[in-house]
């Protein structure tokens, strides 16, 4: 089979990783399949913020978690509540993906970096997760600064990376009553 073909169907969401941190080779190389995601009018409005730093990654898990208290979703905050509960689930490195306001489809074109990201870590037999409540953290403005995001971008995802402590469970059913042909 193709190897990208093979790296979709196998890709799944890793929450469980071990503790040693990736090569900086093997980051370089998923960070470069990012900056080669399409964009809207070739935009590429995306900005990457690598932390490796276990203090700041606890901090920003502790801070996204107190922001998710705070939110009339019910789920969202009965998660915010779990002390077990860590949004990166033990990743020794995570990404945060902000978008520049100004772009024509930053959100779209941040998205795309992403799948890129964890294809990439999969081709690699890395563990990836895309981390929606990342952003709960960046609620505070002072967060966004104290990482060196730039000020005209918004915070839209994190990725969480590490080496799997186990192997990918089997893929889920796909509906594969989605399509309709005109020939």
């Amino acid at each position: 089979m193709n190897q990208t073909i093979e790296s979709i169907e196998h890709r799944r969401s890793v929450r469980n990783y071990s503790p040693e941190q990736i090569k900086d080779e093997e980051l370089e190389n998923i960070l470069e399949t990012a900056i080669y995601a399409p964009t809207g009018h070739n935009d590429q409005p995306w900005h990457f913020t690598i932390i490796q730093n276990q203090d700041l990654i606890k901090e920003i898990n502790e801070g996204a978690k107190e922001a998710m208290k705070q939110m009339k979703v019910e789920w969202i905050s009965k998660l915010g509540s779990s002390k077990d509960f860590n949004i990166f689930h033990g990743a020794p490195t995570i990404l945060i993906v902000s978008g520049r306001k100004d772009a024509t489809s930053p959100l779209v074109d941040c998205a795309a970096a992403v799948q890129n990201i964890l294809l990439a870590a999969e081709s690699m037999d890395i563990g990836s997760c895309w981390i929606g409540f990342a952003r709960f953290y960046f609620i505070n403005p002072d967060n966004k600064e104290k990482l060196k995001i730039p000020d005209e971008n918004e915070v839209h995802f994190g990725v969480s990376l590490g080496y799997k402590i186990r192997e990918n469970p089997k893929a889920p059913e796909r509906n594969q009553n989605v399509y309709t042909y005109f020939k």
